[in-house]
């Protein structure tokens, strides 16, 4: 296990934001995971940093990162994937081309370690990581015990899970279950849904993705459209003008920054539709 002392989290955060912590654990085996957690609990725990605004420019904590670290994977029989929760979905999605399995390609260009995607239940197009999880093996705080839980246990809604509702819990290993399927096809698909992201999305700035959740019966970027809120800023932040739905750091952003300008959109939004717009990204 690496550990570093007032460690910079300029490059493990997607927006950029320049902030650093007390000291930084790279855990690199669940026997690591569990002795942090037998000592303390107090720990900032951080995925890829694609799906998180960091409020603070020093964190007085420490932190947990699964970035680089804590990902190894393997291929069991008829289909099934064992993976430890840093893998990134753009490896296991690669992984599972390499062996022509089908079910990941639409996380092929979605940033996200796997225990962040099954925290949150990411996904698209319809599709989300529920669809091919089996079971998650977990260290449940409570009692620093190792437990394993079925997917059928787990509550999964939009963007939201067990382990979303249970923080004490923490994703150390998944089993997911693919299918055969052709190695040409399987490609031809993900690098279809790559091209249809970039076209859309916002790629010359740093920023995480979408900010809100989908509301019944809306889609946030036409309502940020009607609004005409592109281009709107708040320090070095600012709402894309290629999709309303992304925030930007154009101009070395806060986090104060970004959370400013996301205030600000739900506000507009609220008074013009009514429509309160729940923000997606998890705010350190």
């Amino acid at each position: 296990m690496k550990i570093f002392e007032e460690f910079d989290l300029t490059n493990y955060n997607s927006y950029k934001i320049h902030s650093k912590c007390k000291k930084a654990y790279f855990p690199d085996s669940e026997q690591d995971i569990v002795d942090l957690f037998s000592k303390k609990q107090d720990y900032i725990l951080l995925g890829t940093g694609h799906n998180v605004i960091l409020s603070k420019s020093y964190y007085d904590r420490e932190f947990i990162i699964f970035n680089g670290n804590f990902s190894r994977l393997g291929k069991s029989i008829n289909g099934l994937l064992e993976a430890e929760s840093g893998v990134t979905m753009y490896d296991l999605s690669l992984f599972a081309l390499d062996h022509g399995l089908t079910g990941l390609e639409i996380f092929y260009d979605i940033p996200s370690s796997l225990g962040g995607a099954i925290v949150m239940n990411a996904g698209a197009s319809g599709e989300e990581i529920k669809d091919v999880l089996v079971k998650v093996r977990y260290l449940d705080l409570v009692d620093l015990q190792v437990k394993e839980i079925l997917k059928e246990e787990m509550d999964f809604q939009y963007r939201n899970s067990f382990f979303q509702k249970n923080t004490n819990k923490i994703v150390i290993k998944a089993w997911l279950k693919l299918k055969v399927g052709d190695y040409e096809k399987i490609k031809t698909k993900m690098e279809l849904i790559r091209a249809q992201r970039w076209q859309k999305q916002p790629r010359d700035f740093p920023n995480a993705g979408s900010v809100f959740k989908r509301p019944k019966g809306y889609y946030v970027g036409s309502l940020i459209d009607e609004l005409k809120l592109k281009g709107l800023t708040r320090g070095g932040a600012k709402v894309s003008e290629k999709h309303g739905g992304f925030i930007i750091n154009f101009n070395n952003a806060s986090g104060n920054d970004i959370i400013e300008l996301i205030s600000e959109i739900k506000g507009r939004v609220l008074e013009k539709f009514g429509v309160n717009l729940e923000v997606e990204q998890r705010i350190v």
